[in-house]
C-alpha cells in the first residue's frame, strides 16, 4: 500500500497519479471540485469531452467505498454527464467503471469515465468491453450465488 498522508481531512496516497492531481502536485483540467468529489479531463480522451470522476479520498477499488462515498460519487457522475452532453450535443453517453486491473483500470484510484457519444462515431456499447456467451441454461443458479454472496 502506498504511503497515507492527508490533504485537509482526505486521507491521500503519496503514490498515486490522481492523488497528486487532486492535490495540485500535478496540473489537471479541472471542471469540478466539491468536498468529496473531483472531476477532470481524461488526457487520453475516447471522445471530446471525456470526464474523469473520482473521489477525493483515495480508495483502489470501487468495492472499498460507503455508501456515502458511493452516493457523492455518483451525483456527481450524473452532473457532469448532462453537462458534458449539454457542452457537446452528445446524444449519449458511457457512464462506468474499470474496477480492478483484470478490468482495465490503468489508475488504481476509482474514477467513473463519463464518455459522451453520437450516432455514428464509431463506438460501441458497455457489452463490447467483453463477450464471453456464457451458458444462459442457468440462470437461476448464476442469481441464487450472487445473492449468498451478498
Amino acid at each position: 500500500m502506498y504511503p497515507l498522508k492527508l490533504y485537509g481531512d482526505i486521507v491521500m496516497t503519496e503514490d498515486c497519479l490522481f492523488c497528486k492531481i487532486i492535490s495540485g502536485k500535478i496540473p489537471s483540467n479541472r471542471v469540478y471540485e466539491d468536498d468529496a468529489v473531483f472531476a477532470f479531463l481524461d488526457i487520453y480522451p475516447a471522445s471530446e469531452g471525456h470526464t474523469l470522476v473520482t473521489p477525493i479520498k483515495h480508495f483502489s477499488n470501487f468495492t472499498d467505498m460507503n455508501s456515502e462515498d458511493v452516493a457523492s460519487l455518483f451525483e456527481v457522475a450524473r452532473k457532469i454527464t448532462a453537462a458534458v452532453e449539454k457542452a457537446f450535443s452528445a446524444e449519449g453517453s458511457n457512464i462506468g467503471i474499470n474496477n480492478g486491473e483484470a478490468a482495465g483500470q490503468e489508475v488504481p484510484h476509482v474514477h467513473v469515465h463519463v464518455i459522451p457519444r453520437k450516432k455514428g462515431d464509431g463506438g460501441r456499447g458497455i457489452k463490447s468491453i467483453v463477450w464471453t456467451e456464457p451458458d444462459t441454461n442457468n440462470l437461476e443458479e448464476i442469481a441464487e450465488k450472487i445473492r449468498r454472496a451478498l
